[in-house]
């Protein structure tokens, strides 16, 4: 494998991909605009041989916003027609996968709300950092959801002196008021079993 080799590329010898399917709002390419004129140009634009920019569209018509002559690049010498083709599809899907964790988010735009900090050129508007802002808060108001009980069967299925056995677990049926006789459980006993109902049903008591 070649080594990786950043350059910078004059705006005009770059052309753009013809079959590129992703379309940039002018909102989006002045929201990469600030970002680069924030951050600098952290994301060189992927060419082929021939100069075609394969990803990296945004960040061209970012930088020909903020009036720049030439942008890093990074020529993909090693991909033919048909990876090339894949390889613009991938770019712009995969990062499309990914899902926001709303409580490392909260925490993140707290953090840059906190030291004053313009958020909203990481991409998020206003409405979206208040949104997630306000996220923790409320879902530490809402109210538990109720857990899920089992219905108490039509007829009870454990008798005094039954002895289960669940997971780890030891259940032996018994009146709390007597003293309760030697239970067993072996392959001879008729009520021995793996039990399956849950133990909120109330049909087993007792237990280690």
């Amino acid at each position: 494998m070649k080594p990786t080799v950043i350059e910078p590329m004059a705006i005009t010898r770059l052309r753009p991909f013809p079959g590129s399917r992703r379309t940039h709002s002018r909102k989006q390419i002045r929201q990469i605009a600030d970002s680069v004129a924030r951050f600098g140009f952290t994301n060189p634009v992927l060419i082929g041989e021939d100069n075609e920019v394969i990803a990296g569209h945004g960040r061209l018509e970012a930088a020909k916003l903020l009036g720049l002559k030439s942008v890093p690049t990074l020529r993909l010498s090693s991909l033919d027609a048909a990876e090339r083709r894949a390889y613009v599809l991938a770019d712009n899907k995969l990062a499309l996968n990914a899902r926001w964790d709303r409580g490392a988010l909260a925490v993140e735009l707290k953090a840059l709300a906190d030291v004053q900090f313009d958020a909203e050129v990481t991409g998020f508007s206003c409405a979206e950092i208040e949104l997630a802002l306000e996220e923790p808060r409320r879902i530490a108001a809402a109210p538990p959801k109720p857990r899920s009980v089992l219905p108490p069967p039509q007829a009870a299925v454990t008798r005094r002196d039954d002895f289960w056995l669940i997971d780890r677990h030891r259940v032996l049926c018994a009146d709390p008021f007597k003293r309760p006789r030697p239970a067993r459980h072996d392959r001879r006993h008729p009520r021995a079993g793996t039990a399956t109902r849950d133990r909120s049903s109330g049909t087993a008591g007792g237990g280690d």
